[in-house]
């Protein structure tokens, strides 16, 4: 009787990742006058106004959290928010001193991100997969290829493997993938719209940090008229890739399974190429057309699958059993 019901809050977890796949329309124009440490901090001050009021509507969700939680709340506004960006971007930044090679394999490495979330929801989470799970995520993967590299082999050999910037997209995907575990988890005792909000509230002490510590993080606008450009854009990007996602994608994961989720996450290169081809005109090739085929199959095959056991118990019920 439920079944319908799951289905449709695993399309909350892909519209809310979709919505990633727009950030580069306002990341790309925000860019060209302020750094990215500057954007993602302004953009937690801009979600603070709307979170800390969230935090006291249901403050009473605070009041069950053990320190096991606290660790994943830390875990994912400190390590999925704030350090996952900087190591990812940090890796690129490596590799572009180092070839074009050693960039696509930060950009290959960063895909085992769905591979961290499964083996972790396996242990952590105590997750079964669902059925045909076993050969729907190696298609998934294959189609996340295609969309980024098409039919040609991205690296020439192992060395552009072993290489920093490696070890800092497997950083990145490793956090990326455990912050879909951790929040799955912190769904048992909390109401999807504190998770959203701490998630942001928490990440600005270590944010505010790094803007303290960080030379040449800050720029100016180069006047009034900009300012309002990058005001305006900026909240735009809070709002849309920030907030309204981040609360589609909690409130899907409350009855999706984590190694579930990562799956459906993959809604978000496919949101992104959608993008390029509409706002840039970037040309799509058969082999990204194929890819988006194959992931957009995995998804639809996968939402048929949801079960109403995965969906948590109403939130008093999970504080008394917690």
């Amino acid at each position: 009787m439920q079944q319908p019901h799951t289905q449709k809050t695993f399309w909350f977890i892909v519209i809310g990742a979709a919505f990633w796949g727009i950030n580069p329309l306002f990341r790309l124009l925000l860019l060209e006058t302020m750094t990215s440490l500057q954007i993602v901090f302004i953009e937690h001050i801009i979600l603070a106004f709307i979170a800390v009021p969230l935090i006291w509507t249901y403050r009473s969700d605070l009041a069950h959290l053990s320190l096991v939680d606290i660790g994943a709340l830390l875990f994912i506004s400190w390590g999925g928010s704030a350090i996952a960006t900087l190591l990812f971007t940090q890796g690129l930044t490596y590799a572009a001193t180092h070839g074009m090679g050693q960039i696509n394999s930060v950009l290959l490495l960063q895909k085992l991100q769905p591979i961290f979330a499964i083996v972790l929801a396996r242990f952590v989470l105590k997750e079964s997969w669902p059925k045909h799970f076993g050969y729907l995520v190696p298609i998934a993967l294959v189609g996340t290829y295609l969309l980024t590299f098409g039919f040609s082999l991205p690296i020439s050999g192992f060395g552009e493997v072993f290489q920093l910037g490696s070890l800092f997209a497997i950083g990145a995907a490793a956090l990326w993938g455990g912050s879909t575990v951790m929040g799955r988890l912190l769904l048992r005792k909390c109401r999807y719209e504190t998770v959203t909000a701490l998630r942001f509230l928490l990440a600005l002490p270590l944010l505010s940090v790094l803007v303290l510590t960080s030379p040449d993080a800050w720029n100016e606008p180069a006047s009034a008229a900009a300012l309002v450009f990058i005001s305006i854009n900026l909240l735009a990007s809070a709002l849309l890739p920030g907030l309204v996602s981040m609360l589609l994608y909690y409130r899907g994961l409350q009855a999706i399974k984590a190694s579930v989720a990562t799956i459906a996450e993959l809604s978000f290169p496919m949101a992104g190429l959608l993008v390029s081809w509409v706002t840039m005109e970037e040309t799509v090739t058969f082999p990204q057309a194929l890819g988006f085929a194959l992931i957009w199959v995995v998804l639809y095959q996968i939402s048929k699958q949801q079960d109403a056991k995965e969906v948590l118990p109403p939130l008093k019920k999970r504080a008394a059993s917690a």
